[in-house]
């Protein structure tokens, strides 16, 4: 069996994105086996970028010289050694990027993508919704003039976050303009809707929100109150029956079961890069199926994360809807595969080879190489789209 004998851990990333600004660098992982086979994984970087890295150098002692293809047994070895891998992001992230690589190499060795390995396929083609679209935008006309751009691209769902800067309490002011906001996409295009929150809001302010944009059915209503607020998202479930969504800093499968028993979620959104990895993605899923629910991957990084959440929407039977910033990246991000994956008129499809089906741009990796800390705007959080924190 093929051991893992070398590893290189890469940042990349340029200054002035605007689709993502948590995204400006990614960290790219790439294994070597003792065959020769090479995969690559991904780990997220938000206001992160150095601690992941050198998290990343931790996991790497561990996976150092293991046989590549004991997946379980290496990821187990690792949640042995780190203390606090549950909670810690930095870990399940560094962690995630080694087991997604491990994936890679294994379909490569035995000639099967990832999906295949899971059991196969379940669909073909899988549907897509636009995020990263509406940098710069603060008003309603804003905000349709560019969801009009997008529905012409193809896609038949977006998501957006319409509130503004407006963080824990929600105004008068902020809440009316987001209901304007959601009404002009709503009743002038013909596109399916998803609001974003990103866990901004107390409990008052989200049952305030919801029940005032419920009206123009979303799909889901997406981490409506800080995370780590339990009770006040228990007191949003009592107060509507709008669907929620969450799950993105959910660090693993076993972290999901409370909001099932208690009924909290509808749709969960693990994220392949900071979960585990896909064994604990599929997991998740399966638990989710389990429950009745559904699954929408959390895909907000580059381009191998999507490859490896794309098999994993191949081969579930609950999934619901896939995120998609690839339209809007900037050329360096679009440009870092040669091949893998195709998004066509909203849809995704993979291309069916071996592993993760990935083919990596050198000249890319040579040309943004780094070792910079993300780009930090004292005026706008890291996680929102830019030039949209504002009123």
């Amino acid at each position: 069996m093929p051991k893992i004998s070398n590893i290189e851990i890469i940042e990349l990333g340029e200054e002035g994105e605007k689709s993502s600004p948590w995204s400006s660098t990614i960290l790219i992982l790439r294994l070597t086996a003792s065959d020769g086979t090479v995969g690559y994984g991904e780990a997220p970087t938000t206001l992160m970028t150095r601690p992941v890295f050198e998290q990343m150098r931790e996991v790497a002692r561990i996976f150092k010289d293991k046989d590549v293809e004991d997946i379980n047994g290496n990821y187990f070895e690792f949640y042995k050694n780190s203390f606090y891998l549950p909670v810690s992001m930095e870990s399940t992230s560094a962690l995630s990027a080694f087991e997604i690589a491990s994936w890679d190499i294994v379909g490569k060795i035995h000639g099967m993508p990832i999906y295949e390995i899971l059991g196969g396929k379940v669909r073909d083609k899988v549907r897509a919704y636009a995020n990263g679209w509406y940098n710069d935008c603060v008003t309603p006309e804003d905000f349709l003039s560019k969801a009009k751009n997008v529905e012409s691209m193809g896609f038949t769902a977006v998501k957006f976050d319409p509130f503004g800067s407006d963080y824990h309490h929600l105004s008068e002011e902020g809440l009316i303009n987001a209901r304007e906001i959601v009404s002009a996409i709503k009743n002038e295009t013909n596109l399916d809707i998803l609001i974003e929150y990103h866990g901004r809001f107390n409990a008052n302010s989200a049952i305030k929100a919801i029940n005032t944009l419920q009206e123009f059915d979303p799909i889901f209503h997406e981490e409506p109150v800080h995370p780590d607020e339990l009770v006040g998202l228990r007191r949003v479930r009592d107060a509507t029956d709008a669907p929620i969504a969450l799950g993105e800093r959910v660090l693993n499968k076993k972290e999901f079961l409370p909001y099932f028993v208690d009924n909290l979620v509808d749709i969960i959104q693990p994220d392949v890069t900071n979960v585990g990895g896909i064994r604990e993605a599929y997991g998740s899923a399966l638990l989710a199926e389990a429950f009745g629910a559904e699954v929408a991957y959390h895909n907000a990084f580059g381009p191998i994360q999507t490859a490896a959440t794309l098999h994993l929407d191949l081969a579930i039977s609950n999934f619901r809807i896939q995120e998609s910033f690839e339209a809007f990246w900037p050329d360096w991000k679009k440009n870092l595969l040669k091949k893998g994956y195709k998004l066509d008129r909203g849809y995704f499809t993979l291309n069916g080879s071996p592993g993760l089906g990935i083919e990596v741009n050198e000249k890319i990796i040579e040309e943004f190489r780094t070792d910079i800390m993300e780009p930090f705007n004292p005026s706008e959080p890291p996680w929102v789209v830019k030039g949209t924190f504002k009123r």
